[in-house]
């Protein structure tokens, strides 16, 4: 019997994905476990995989469609095999970021990977945003040394041979269209489409308190002289992990009619990437000590970067914290994900005037402004909420 390749759901707010390219014509034969297609979601691109052998009986959706999750997108067979009008099947979900593949799926998802190169039958292991900047800038991969996991080419390898080979053309896929402009990309696109979304249908407030980062910095250089580093943005990820916990209307997510508390406290962390924003998912974060908070916030970002983020490392965030500091913002305000109902927003810490008892004291200041879901969320929670992460903070025992 012909099974069905459907578009899977990735995340529990993924509502289409586009096909990228398939990786097998008609007729060809999949072994199970081989990449079959590339496809691209608003998060990440990923390459997915067969479940089963045989033979790619049929191609319904084209490259570069874009189609509703869990919608069928071909067929694969024995060889000669009939093809049937359409099946309604159930396609592997990731709830809370647990895949929970079903066997009636042709598809899984898989780590990323070129095909064949039409000289040499060599196979090149390579990211997909590495795959899409050297395929956008004409960039011929073959004697590209890959520095990524198991030799794979990512994304800053791609950037390195750009740099020797001198200026790129632009790129071919990007027409100037009238006015001036060239099109988003489709990561882009749905990025606008989400947050236009979340920004018009939840009514956002904000909150912004002002905390004192003395204590952890003398944390952070007393576990520096003993070789352990650890970020402000890990001190963010603990204090915020353990509030959570303590405020479970901050840990849920309403539609304006019912509450729904999330399965734990799964932190996103906010990646900005040139072709637009990714969060990774530091998962059950209030269980984690701060050590091994800062190994995941490395982990993370530097996956996220390279392309090698897993379906589940981007999925099932309960709470997002979006740090600007690094890049010398005093403070700001974020949108809200889809899913959630708060949003923290982190600016740098800077060296100010600060009365302490009757005196002046020139102090480490951080703004934090919590964007919050008035639905949900009223004024005094979110201010108790958000007093709660600067104590911490304040205290500097995480």
């Amino acid at each position: 019997m012909a099974q069905p390749i459907i578009m899977p759901k990735l995340g529990q707010m993924t509502e289409e994905s586009t096909v990228v390219r398939w990786l097998k014509k008609e007729g060809e034969a999949v072994a199970k476990g081989e990449p079959l297609l590339e496809i691209e979601t608003d998060k990440a691109a990923m390459e997915v995989e067969s479940f089963y052998d045989g033979v790619l009986l049929k191609i319904l959706v084209q490259e570069g469609e874009t189609v509703p999750v869990m919608q069928t997108i071909g067929f694969l067979g024995e060889p000669g095999e009939s093809v049937p009008e359409g099946s309604a099947v159930v396609a592997p979900d990731l709830r809370d970021g647990v895949a929970e593949p079903d066997k009636a799926s042709a598809l899984r998802p898989a780590g990323p990977e070129l095909p064949d190169t039409p000289t040499t039958g060599e196979r090149i292991k390579i990211s997909p945003r590495a795959a899409g900047l050297a395929l956008a800038r004409g960039l011929d991969l073959r004697g590209i040394q890959g520095t990524g996991p198991g030799g794979r080419i990512v994304e800053r390898d791609v950037l390195t041979a750009l740099r020797e080979t001198g200026p790129a053309p632009a790129p071919q896929d990007s027409p100037v269209v009238p006015g001036g402009g060239t099109p988003l990309s489709r990561m882009r696109q749905i990025i606008s489409q989400r947050l236009t979304r979340s920004f018009t249908s939840t009514p956002h407030f904000y909150v912004t308190v002002s905390a004192d980062m003395t204590a952890v910095e003398q944390v952070r250089s007393r576990m520096k002289a003993s070789s352990q580093q650890v970020s402000v943005t890990d001190f963010l990820v603990r204090a915020s992990a353990l509030t959570l916990a303590e405020f479970p209307y901050c840990n849920s997510w309403t539609d304006g009619k019912t509450v729904t508390p999330h399965s734990g406290v799964h932190i996103g962390l906010a990646v900005a990437l040139e072709e637009g924003l990714v969060v990774p998912v530091i998962r059950n974060a209030d269980k984690l000590s701060l050590s091994q908070v800062a190994a995941l916030t490395k982990e993370l970002p530097a996956k996220a970067k390279g392309g090698l983020l897993k379906p589940e490392e981007l999925s099932g965030s309960s709470f997002t914290i979006s740090n600007m500091g690094m890049l010398q913002v005093d403070n700001f305000t974020a949108i809200i994900n889809p899913g959630e109902s708060a949003i923290l927003a982190v600016g740098a810490t800077t060296r100010q005037p600060v009365a302490v008892a009757d005196r002046v004291e020139i102090r480490p200041m951080m703004k934090m402004t919590l964007s919050a879901d008035h639905r949900l969320i009223d004024g005094a929670l979110a201010a108790r909420f958000l007093n709660r992460i600067k104590d911490r903070l304040e205290d500097g025992r995480l």
